[in-house]
């Protein structure tokens, strides 16, 4: 039987937490529908063995549609009611063209063009079927989040040198392709561990990692054999390419990205991925602008970094993403390749100083945004 943490329940006595989180608040005390169980509920009009294109071009018009369909549905008296799920929905065709995806995979912005229905790999290392690594009530995530019904995939699209979770995320497969940490999971599997976790008492399913972003596909066929009015809350590095976010953003009641870096040098040498500032900013914009709104943003301060990427990521999320509360996270702690490689990585391997998470703080103050009760 899990206790509740005390800062999880007067966190919601904070009326602008409860004015920015609105719809969660209210899907967390079953007095609105999970946005994926609407998707089920939207019917297409065209058959889902059309070509590619054609299947894009009706997501396109279905996408356009769902914000005036959600609201429509919140307004009536039956929002506290789950619609039945049609035959061929908005959902299943997300699932469609996932799978498609998958034979020439561009999930995330690296864009490997791998089969992975024929079991190719890309930078990732994962293949058609989803590596569950774990599976638990989570009781460390932010407060408004907890319990968090956590999964945990293995396999990553990032490669960071300090990561703390470097056995799922680099080294949980070898170069023969064997599994050294996770189990193969069918989505069927994972929609009953989801199912287990809803009714130990989660608020919302945590789809995490590693990253989860490789196992979009598998994540949308859980989805469509699932059925717990629950929050789905995508929590990731927010690499995805625009597809991989269109086909994601609807589902999704709550966003936890992560925004670690503003110079794309600094990006590439820490987590060996091009193109960080733009990709991450534009695919959280859009999960703000065009998505639930719902958002979280973490961001680890690092050593000697506040200046160069703390301060213009506040400053950034202060004017373009002004819904969304930010987690200054001073967790940060020399890890993985850092401590193997001590000379080669020496300006980060130390913890934060204490002054050096105050001046992120006092940014965060400063610029208006809501950090107190999620940092």
């Amino acid at each position: 039987m899990w206790r509740t943490r005390p800062d999880s329940i007067s966190v919601w006595k904070n009326p602008e937490v409860i004015s920015r989180l609105n719809r969660y608040y209210q899907l967390i005390h079953e007095e609105k529908v999970a946005r994926y169980l609407l998707a089920k509920a939207l019917p297409i009009d065209i058959d889902l063995s059309s070509d590619l294109p054609t299947l894009w071009e009706e997501h396109e018009r279905l996408a356009r549609e769902f914000p005036s369909y959600i609201q429509e549905y919140d307004k009536g008296n039956e929002a506290k009611i789950v619609p039945k799920p049609v035959e061929s929905s908005f959902l299943e065709l997300k699932v469609t063209i996932a799978d498609e995806m998958l034979k020439k995979c561009c999930f995330c912005e690296r864009k490997c063009e791998k089969n992975r229905e024929e079991g190719e790999l890309g930078v990732c290392r994962v293949g058609k079927e989803a590596v569950v690594n774990s599976a638990f009530l989570h009781m460390g995530e932010e407060t408004v989040l907890v319990p968090s019904g956590t999964i945990f995939f293995s396999g990553c699209t990032f490669k960071c040198v300090f990561c703390q979770n470097h056995s799922i995320s680099q080294e949980w497969r070898n170069h023969d392709g064997k599994i050294l940490d996770g189990v193969e999971r069918s989505p069927q599997r994972i929609a009953g561990i989801a199912g287990a976790l809803a009714r130990e008492g989660a608020r919302n399913i945590n789809w995490v990692g590693g990253d989860p972003t490789s196992n979009l596909h598998a994540i949308l066929h859980v989805l469509l054999s699932f059925d717990v009015n629950i929050c789905q809350l995508w929590n990731s590095n927010m690499f995805l390419s625009v597809e991989g976010m269109k086909l994601l953003i609807e589902v999704m009641d709550f966003w936890l990205p992560d925004l670690k870096y503003a110079n794309d040098d600094f990006a590439k040498r820490m987590s060996k991925i091009p193109n960080y500032w733009s990709v991450a900013t534009r695919n959280i914009k859009m999960a703000h602008d065009h998505g639930s709104g719902e958002m979280i943003v973490r961001h680890l301060v690092m050593p000697g970094r506040v200046k160069a990427d703390t301060y213009p990521i506040l400053e950034w999320c202060a004017k373009s993403i002004p819904n969304a509360l930010v987690n200054v996270m001073g967790q940060y702690r020399p890890m993985h390749k850092v401590q193997r490689h001590r000379e080669k990585y020496a300006d980060i391997n130390r913890g934060i100083t204490r002054e050096e998470l105050t001046w992120a703080r006092d940014k965060a103050e400063e610029l208006d945004i809501l950090w107190r009760p999620v940092s």
